[in-house]
Order: structure tokens, then C-alpha cells, then sequence
């Protein structure tokens, strides 16, 4: 009874932990290693901001946090881990991601790529260690992230308007929507869950979180720097990451080069 009781009041600290690690990562913006420059839009037209007063303060909320918290994690993360072991950690939680992406992508009619998503897991869980090594990207079968936002946008749904969530980052109704759906319907959320075991799904959100913010680190570090305005940069990062994504562009590179535009203009 009381290692139960130690290990749910262990899960709400770590899952407490996990939603200030989600402060101002950008985890929506820049959720992939499929972030490219995604070509000239019309930010005028595309980008639908009503709320800019607010979400700008609710970003320099997240992103003090994150400056005060998840990024000097995220840093001794960097160091105390070998890259290899980071690796590692981030094949194994994109295999754990799987059920997600292959749902969306049957939702999208992409059955293609539901045939590479399951041949991913099969290879990189029988072979690859439970999927710590991604031995079926070596095979022709690289990583390609799918969620239900995107899946509302192949349908022709439109973002709507801009939203920076607290201790989240930038998203948009669409996607916001489609963020909440994807975690109800994660099969292992449900598992853990009914048997009890919510401490591990809050762990790997935690976990999730340094990784992202780990492999974000000197792209987010060019953005401040190199930004005549930040919030306008991320904003317009997101919408053409986004708008890149529902249309498969540069997607399933597996790169983890991260080239975000250039954003010196403020626009």
C-alpha cells in the first residue's frame, strides 16, 4: 500500500514537472525534425492573430520559464548524456509514438504510409531493442510524425485563430484540438492508465520534453538572437512548420538539422 501510495504521489510530482518542462519549448512549432523553410506566405493573409495582446504576454510567461527551468535542463541533459544514449531515448519514444502516427495517417488516407509506420515498429521493436535503434530508417523507412491537427488540415480544415498555451507554446484551435485528441486516444496513455500506472506516462512526458528541448537547443538559441521580434518569429515558424507538415513537405528526412527562416524583419 505505500509503495502505491509513493508511486502515484512520485507520478503528480513528475507530471507536475512535466507540464513546466512543456513551458516555452515550442513543442507544437517545432514538434519534428521536419522543420524547413517551408517557401514565401502570405503572413497577412495566412496568420490570424486576434488575440496578440494576450498570447504575447502568455509567451513571455512560457518563455521565461522555459530560460528559468527547461533549457538549463535541457543543457546538463546534453552533457551528462552521451549522444548515442540520447539517440537512443528519442528512437525509442518516436516507436512509442507509433499507434498515433499510424491512426493518423489512415485518417489522412495515406496508406502507404500506414504500411511504413507499421513496418517501422515491427523492425525497430523486434530488432532495434524495443526501438531503441531506428534500424528500419538504415532500411529505407524513415520517421515521419503525424497528429490529429495535421490530420484536420489534409481534410480542409483552416487553422483558424493563433494561440500560445500556457506552459505549452504556440498552436492554433485546429491544433489545439487535434493535441487533445491525440493524447485521449494514445493507446498507451489508456493502458497505463487502466492499470494504474499513470507514473510512467507522466514520465515519458517529461522525458518527451528534455528531448525536444535538447535537440532545440542551438536552433531556438539563433532564433533569439537573430530575431528582431521573437514572438512574430516563432509565430511565423509555427504556421509554416505546420503548413508544411499537413502538405508532406520534406517530411521523412530523419534529418535533425533544423533550419528555421530567416526572421530578421520582425515579419
Amino acid at each position: 500500500m505505500k509503495n502505491k501510495l509513493w508511486g502515484r504521489t512520485f507520478g503528480q510530482f513528475v507530471f507536475c514537472f512535466a507540464i513546466m518542462c512543456a513551458a516555452g519549448t515550442l513543442l507544437t512549432a517545432c514538434s519534428s525534425d521536419q522543420i524547413q523553410k517551408a517557401g514565401d506566405i502570405d503572413q497577412a493573409e495566412t496568420i490570424q492573430d486576434p488575440m496578440e495582446g494576450f498570447n504575447r504576454a502568455v509567451f513571455g510567461f512560457n518563455n521565461a520559464i522555459d530560460q528559468a527551468l527547461l533549457e538549463p535542463v535541457a543543457r546538463g541533459y546534453r552533457a551528462l548524456v552521451p549522444q548515442p544514449a540520447r539517440t537512443g531515448v528519442r528512437n525509442a519514444l518516436r516507436n512509442l509514438r507509433s499507434p498515433i502516427n499510424v491512426a493518423n495517417q489512415a485518417l489522412q488516407g495515406d496508406i502507404g504510409g500506414v504500411g511504413q509506420d507499421v513496418a517501422r515498429f515491427t523492425i525497430n521493436t523486434v530488432i532495434g531493442l524495443g526501438g531503441l535503434i531506428d534500424v528500419a530508417k538504415s532500411m529505407g523507412l524513415p520517421y515521419e510524425q503525424e497528429d490529429f491537427g495535421q490530420t484536420l488540415g489534409v481534410w480542409g480544415v483552416d487553422h483558424g485563430a493563433y494561440m500560445v498555451l500556457p506552459l505549452v507554446g504556440p498552436s492554433s484551435v485546429r491544433d489545439t484540438a487535434g493535441m487533445m485528441v491525440d493524447t485521449y486516444a494514445d493507446p498507451l496513455r489508456i493502458y497505463l492508465y487502466n492499470t494504474h500506472n499513470e507514473e510512467w506516462y507522466y514520465a515519458r512526458v517529461a522525458i518527451t520534453a528534455i528531448d525536444k528541448r535538447e535537440e532545440l537547443l542551438d536552433a531556438l538559441d539563433d532564433l533569439r538572437k537573430n530575431s528582431f521580434d521573437y514572438y512574430a518569429a516563432v509565430r511565423s515558424a509555427y504556421y509554416q512548420q505546420r503548413q508544411s507538415a499537413v502538405e508532406d513537405r520534406d517530411s521523412g528526412t530523419g534529418s535533425a538539422t533544423i533550419a528555421i527562416p530567416d526572421y530578421d524583419s520582425g515579419q
